[in-house]
């Protein structure tokens, strides 16, 4: 008998492949036995995404931590689970948009602005989520490394880990998020009022557990974060602008700061 998947020679009465580590599948597929792989893969406690899931919240250190450090069967590894959670975010949006229309919208953010120019760029980062999500991680791991030039415990890489994990899991909480607030009525740019200071907070928990710092530490690091993350923004702001007055002209540059004016 060989393993399937590696084509190891086993012996009959084995069980799993001593070279691959793979399952010796001996039967059929059946409705039974694939609900029996579903249940153990996704909702089995001892399973690799329920326990990567929950000791993001319990011990955040002992997954990023970990897998930097060498511990790569225990949790999902950060390309996988940010895939997946890429996978499920882009499904949810699929709902929302068809459930909750007339709230995916970021009225409560226009601030007297112009709501339509708002929601039409908002649909656009939402249609490219994937791309936008993918960006985000290098450069808030350059930021985080940034702030944290006076620590060498962990090199550029190791943030873009960090961040691929922590991206992830606050994508799936804000997702669960989302569909709490639009059951109860409120639009999607109120929710993300609520879930901004959440990801601040469980970004610092996370990286006070990684570096062992105390409180104190860990507030004056996100407020030069926040400086930092400013200082890019401003710079991708003005390489935006830059690009469209190359290619549009400086009219368009107008029109856009003109569609940002309140309606009268």
């Amino acid at each position: 008998m060989q393993c399937k998947n590696c084509h190891t020679e086993l012996t009959p009465e084995s069980d799993f492949c001593n070279s691959c580590g793979g399952k010796v599948i001996r039967n059929r597929l059946t409705f039974r036995n694939l609900f029996e792989h579903i249940s153990e893969t996704f909702f089995n406690y001892d399973n690799k995404l329920l326990r990567t899931l929950i000791d993001l919240v319990k011990k955040p250190e002992v997954v990023i931590g970990g897998y930097i450090s060498g511990v790569r069967k225990r949790y999902v590894n950060p390309i996988s689970f940010f895939g997946l959670t890429l996978t499920l975010v882009g499904l949810e949006w699929v709902i929302l948009r068809k459930f909750f229309p007339d709230q995916i919208n970021l009225s409560s953010l226009s601030f007297g602005g112009n709501e339509s120019t708002l929601n039409t760029i908002f649909n656009i980062v939402q249609d490219y989520s994937s791309v936008t999500m993918l960006l985000l991680v290098p450069v808030y791991a350059i930021i985080s490394r940034t702030v944290f030039f006076d620590n060498k415990t962990y090199n550029y890489v190791e943030h873009i880990v960090a961040f691929a994990y922590m991206m992830a899991f606050l994508s799936l909480v804000g997702a669960v998020l989302n569909f709490i607030g639009l059951s109860f009525g409120s639009d999607i740019g109120l929710i993300a009022y609520a879930n901004l200071p959440l990801q601040i907070i469980y970004i610092s928990y996370c990286f006070k557990k990684l570096y062992k710092i105390s409180t104190i530490q860990i507030i004056a690091k996100m407020l030069i974060s926040f400086f930092v993350y400013m200082i890019v923004y401003i710079i991708v702001v003005a390489c935006v602008l830059l690009v469209i007055y190359l290619f549009e002209g400086k009219e368009s540059i107008i029109e856009f700061f003109q569609s940002m004016r309140p309606k009268k």
